[in-house]
């Protein structure tokens, strides 16, 4: 007999009945009835439950440890009596009746408990992660992430994708995020840095004519955390030679919608080959952002041509000095207060707006200070215009169009979910298109990249040299799922003159550009073919697939909201020679100065 056991937890079945097993694996639960012990034995596979009475050995032993101790039971198969079987359990017919028992190690009291579905302060899980990943859901999201990525590799491989590995000490770019760097100890005063992304070595992969490179990277951005962010990140990183936008698309789509299929537990999922193509301008126009969530059936509505006369003269003020006015319909809200609508122009104001206007229709009859002093006549027009109904109310949101547009796209939000409208059980992806490729800084009036420096743009040298530079569109991407950006992508500008063309109109000097991307400009210039790519997250991935509201809950040991590694206690302070061999002198922050560090942080 094996040493440690001749079944896992999961296996056993009623064909067993009557063998004689061993199990290992840890003390999920216990239940005393009175001379006898019912154990749940729990290892990476599953659970199966052990009986131990007073004719037992074991049941001694048994009744002296904790939870989470690790045993070891020899026993015997039997069925469980009639009426208790556990249909919820894949041993849920059969029981072990425990012979004997090995004690591997004992657990002394657990900082959190394994078994049930408490909530327990994310400190505390991550300080004991360890523990953590027992539980039940945790650990179901790690081995999600492990099948997805799985089967990533093999759809990539059978897209003809070869995978290779690129560096992870590489240099420091001015572009992007802040770099976490690495100190040289051969060379003093100089730095590596953690890659970003793997873009420059991928692209030259392209140059050196491999035609379609993938891998799962590893990514590090020195930048605050949110729920769907972490410093330390892996992409599904790819790029493809002679190829479209279009092309790309095809790809990935099929990618994503058959990883998506796979793991979607019955959630539908939009069909490869038709996720909608929305411009830039459009997602924010009708979305208020560049990350529509199409599952909302709301749609944003510019109506600044209904108030350049109008009796409502904050709005008509508004827009003669250039603002704009976007509306959010609410539909069939004639059954709400008007408390309702009150607690929406509250909730903007803690947003940090100046409020958000509203209107009320009960029975076609218009209601609040916006439609008295637009007048009936004008509220009946707009109201055809967008297609409402006699009992829908509007909300509006109305300044310079950069403020409106958040506004009106997180009012668009609240109202969905106010009104309970967003659609389950789905997964809606799209593709949002035509970003610009240059913006003018409000600031200092200078014109700048606005998105990736490196990306063909539409029209070529043509477009740089003849269209007004704020009209140019670039060929770049970002795939859009249920309101998430899974990542962006571009087709790359692969031609020196284009390059140099695209940073002199952004005020960079052919020096400046050789000075700071000399590797990709020199590669280049030896023949570089058409090539384009993207780096859908896989953490995000799974974070969807696994419906978890944060992106902690996906990844094995993650670091916490201050980029801590609570179990390791990462970052650490290194001693004096580990300094000097990497020629580093560290500052100690003034106390005053560190506390408003920690408490910005908070």
């Amino acid at each position: 007999m094996h040493t440690y056991r001749t079944h896992t937890c999961a296996q056993l079945t009623t064909a067993d009945v009557s063998s004689t097993v061993r199990l290992s694996g840890w003390i999920h639960r216990k239940r005393d009835h009175g001379g006898v012990l019912f154990i749940d034995l729990r290892d990476h596979y599953g659970i199966t439950q052990i009986v131990a009475d007073e004719d037992s050995p074991a049941l001694a032993t048994l009744e002296k440890l904790r939870v989470e101790s690790v045993v070891t039971i020899d026993g015997e198969v039997k069925a469980r009596a009639q009426g208790t079987a556990n249909a919820a359990l894949a041993t849920g017919e059969i029981e072990v009746f425990a012979r004997a028992v090995t004690v591997q190690s004992e657990a002394a009291e657990l900082p959190l408990p394994v078994a049930g579905d408490a909530e327990y302060p994310e400190e505390t899980r991550l300080k004991y992660r360890f523990v953590d990943l027992r539980r039940e859901r945790v650990h179901a999201n790690i081995m999600l992430r492990s099948r997805v990525i799985s089967s990533i590799r093999s759809r990539m491989t059978a897209q003809g994708f070869t995978e290779f590995q690129t560096p992870i000490l590489g240099a420091s770019s001015p572009e992007g995020a802040r770099d976490y760097l690495v100190p040289s100890r051969l060379h003093p005063g100089r730095f590596y840095a953690l890659p970003q992304a793997p873009q420059m070595f991928k692209q030259l992969l392209m140059v050196a004519g491999f035609d379609r490179y993938f891998q799962i990277a590893p990514c590090f951005r020195d930048e605050d955390l949110r729920a769907d962010r972490s410093p330390e990140f892996y992409q599904l990183d790819f790029e493809m030679s002679f190829v479209t936008q279009e092309d790309v698309f095809q790809m990935l789509e099929g990618v994503l919608s058959g990883v998506f299929e796979e793991f979607a537990n019955g959630k539908s999922v939009t069909p490869a080959g038709q996720f909608p193509r929305i411009p830039y301008a459009e997602a924010l126009l009708k979305f208020g952002t560049d990350k529509p969530d199409l599952r909302n059936p709301l749609r944003i509505s510019d109506v600044s041509g209904h108030f350049t006369q109008s009796g409502l003269g904050l709005f008509e003020k508004i827009v003669g000095g250039g603002g704009v006015v976007r509306a959010v319909p609410a539909p069939s809200t004639h059954e709400k207060s008007r408390k309702f609508f009150d607690d929406m122009n509250e909730w903007a104001r803690s947003q940090g707006f100046a409020g958000l206007g509203y209107v009320t229709r009960k029975g076609g009859e218009f209601g609040g200070p916006i439609a008295k002093n637009h007048g009936a006549e004008g509220m009946e027009r707009l109201y055809a215009d967008l297609g409402l109904g006699e009992n829908d109310g509007l909300f509006f949101a109305a300044g310079k169009e950069q403020d409106a547009v958040k506004l009106a796209g997180a009012a668009r939000t609240r109202v969905a979910e106010e009104l309970d409208l967003i659609e389950q059980d789905c997964f809606k992806f799209c593709w949002v298109v035509d970003f610009p490729m240059f913006e003018r800084d409000e600031d200092t009036g200078k014109i700048d990249f606005s998105h990736n420096p490196f990306s063909m743009p539409q029209g070529e040298m043509e477009a740089l040299e003849t269209q007004d530079p704020l009209e140019i569109k670039a060929w770049q991407y970002d795939i859009v799922c249920n309101g998430y950006e899974l990542s962006s992508g571009a087709i790359r500008n692969h031609r020196p003159d284009i390059m140099y063309k695209a940073f002199e109109i952004a005020g960079y000097s052919r020096p400046d550009v050789d000075a700071n991307f000399g590797g990709m400009i020199e590669a280049f210039k030896l023949g570089a073919p058409p090539h384009g790519g993207s780096a859908p997250g896989i953490d995000r991935i799974v974070m969807l697939l696994a419906d978890e509201p944060n992106i902690r809950e996906v990844i094995a040991f993650p670091l916490n909201q201050r980029a801590q590694d609570l179990m390791m206690g990462a970052p650490s302070a290194v001693g004096p020679r580990q300094l000097r061999d990497v020629h580093i002198r560290t500052v100690e922050q003034p106390a005053a100065a560190s506390a408003r560090v920690d408490n910005a942080k908070e």
